[in-house]
């Protein structure tokens, strides 16, 4: 790997953007994709593959082979609210592979002791998200109940474009987040991208099955990322 290669590959892992160093078998010649690039012809649908499962190897593609070397952030969950449904989910989350942190101002709930070896911050989302940007490979539950909490979280997650936003509460309670987020300037679309209520609907009721169909649905917004027809999420 030629140096200018190597370097812009690190210079896409410090600003966690996705990339794929495509090489063409047959006279070992490489470039770099970013995610979002064009690609043209058969090699096209295999790229976009690849971006989604961030699994490398080798592939077929317009009558040459190639190898496609991917290069993912790690994914990112950003939990706002330190509640029973973050316990459960924190263990899971590490199980599946994702970084997992917790963010809740409220002292008497963000405590080592309730959180042990999980990033957590007790503070407030807008403090901690402008130390620690959201972005596209970030997912973000907002699990408070607590508008004075979620909502400035929420509408950040929608601006820096998460591959998944999700929020609690009943859709009379969505309704009213949606008029506050809609004040706070969010798009109809963007709104429309909020997982709510939050999770599968697999009749979940404990926190502990709360946690896994948030989670489940995390992994398939991860995993359908480019996909048209996949979900509001």
């Amino acid at each position: 790997m030629d140096l200018k290669t190597l370097r812009e590959l690190n210079e896409a892992r410090t600003a966690r953007r996705a990339a794929i160093l495509l090489t063409d078998l047959a006279d070992g010649s490489a470039r770099v994709i970013h995610e979002g690039d064009e690609v043209v012809g058969d090699l096209s649908a295999a790229v976009a593959k690849t971006f989604r499962s961030g699994v490398s190897g080798t592939v077929e593609a317009d009558g040459r082979s190639w190898f496609l070397n991917a290069y993912l952030p790690p994914p990112r969950i950003v939990v706002i609210g330190a509640v029973h449904i973050s316990q459960a989910l924190a263990p899971m989350a590490r199980l599946a592979g994702y970084d997992l942190e917790v963010i809740d101002p409220r002292t008497a709930f963000a405590t080592p002791e309730r959180f042990e070896g999980v990033s957590l911050f007790a503070d407030w989302p807008e403090t901690v998200l402008q130390e620690r940007p959201l972005d596209a490979y970030c997912a973000l539950a907002a699990v408070t109940h607590d508008p004075k909490i979620d909502d400035f979280a929420l509408k950040a997650a929608l601006d820096a474009g998460c591959f998944y936003v999700g929020a609690l509460g009943s859709r009379k309670t969505h309704a009213k987040r949606v008029e506050r987020l809609a004040a706070l300037g969010a798009s109809e679309a963007q709104i429309a991208r909020i997982a709510a209520p939050i999770g599968l609907d697999i009749g979940a009721a404990s926190p502990a099955e709360i946690a896994v169909a948030v989670l489940a649905q995390i992994i398939g917004a991860f995993r359908s990322r480019g996909l048209a027809g996949r979900g509001a999420t």
